[in-house]
């Protein structure tokens, strides 16, 4: 099964907040959501590095011509936020299940989304 992470589910795994164990499977993020992840403006440089490292376990998918075209679809059709839209769009084009805890995500037809489930503090 393939499954990508929304920049939520990335800071839910680095911040150890996952109640469940990941399902075994193949698993990407979008290059966007390592933008994200990474240009936060108040991020320490021990956050910096230990996010990097996180992503380097799974596959980072690009912006091509399909997901581009899928993402200005997605926008157009449920006016979606630019960074959501290209990550949905990833997803769609991988054919992957999208991790996110986004209400707004799981509102798209034919994206499969399935929220993660966190520990109670």
């Amino acid at each position: 099964m393939k499954y990508l992470f929304d920049t939520n589910a990335l800071i839910y795994i680095h911040d150890g907040k996952l109640a469940e164990s990941l399902p075994t499977g193949y698993y990407a993020y979008s290059v966007i959501s390592e933008i994200e992840l990474l240009s936060w403006p108040e991020i320490q440089p021990t956050q910096e590095r230990e996010l990097r490292v996180l992503l380097t376990d799974f596959r980072r998918i690009g912006v091509d011509a399909a997901v581009r075209e899928t993402a200005i679809r997605l926008r157009r059709e449920y006016r979606l936020k630019l960074p959501d839209a290209l990550i949905a769009a990833s997803a769609l084009v991988l054919d992957a299940t999208l991790f996110s805890n986004d209400q707004r995500l799981g509102n798209v037809p034919g994206l499969r989304c399935q929220p993660l489930q966190l520990k109670h503090d």
